[in-house]
């Protein structure tokens, strides 16, 4: 049986250089991509609430946003009701790429959807999600048992 991690794995460094290729010179690198995504649509999201949304850890996050910060595309601010809690926005600059980053994600899957027909995309998409479903369940459970 072929290896699902693997190919897994070789779907998302494809994508990733598909992104790159794609947003080579607007400033936002493949690594960054999603995190672009993820503070647009929920301007003001802590920075801890994030990493918890993408299953990537604390450290990851803050140098990611660090770097985007540096680059202009978010700004951080502590919470007034918490002073703990840092809250991530985007800036003009990341709002103005967003629809960019938004066509490069849809052509992807145009591209790698073309490949199956209607039924096959549904049922592929199901279990995908059935799968994904079941990873973060795991990796959830863990984190409540360290608490």
């Amino acid at each position: 049986m072929p290896s699902l991690s693997r190919n897994i794995n070789v779907i998302s460094r494809c994508a990733s250089a598909y992104r790159a290729e794609r947003l080579e010179g607007s400033g936002i690198s493949a690594a960054h991509y999603f995190y672009i995504i993820a503070v647009c649509k929920n301007p003001g999201i802590s920075q801890d609430k994030l990493a918890k949304a993408l299953y990537i850890n604390k450290s990851s996050v803050a140098r990611a946003f660090q770097t985007l910060e540096n680059d202009g595309f978010i700004r951080r601010e502590q919470s007034e009701s918490d002073r703990r809690i840092i809250l991530v926005y985007p800036t003009e600059k990341a709002e103005e790429l967003f629809p960019t980053i938004c066509e490069v994600s849809r052509s992807w899957n145009r591209y790698l959807f073309e490949a199956l027909d209607e039924d096959e995309r549904e049922l592929f998409m199901s279990l995908l999600e059935k799968i994904a479903k079941r990873d973060t369940d795991y990796v959830d459970s863990e984190r409540e048992g360290e608490k």
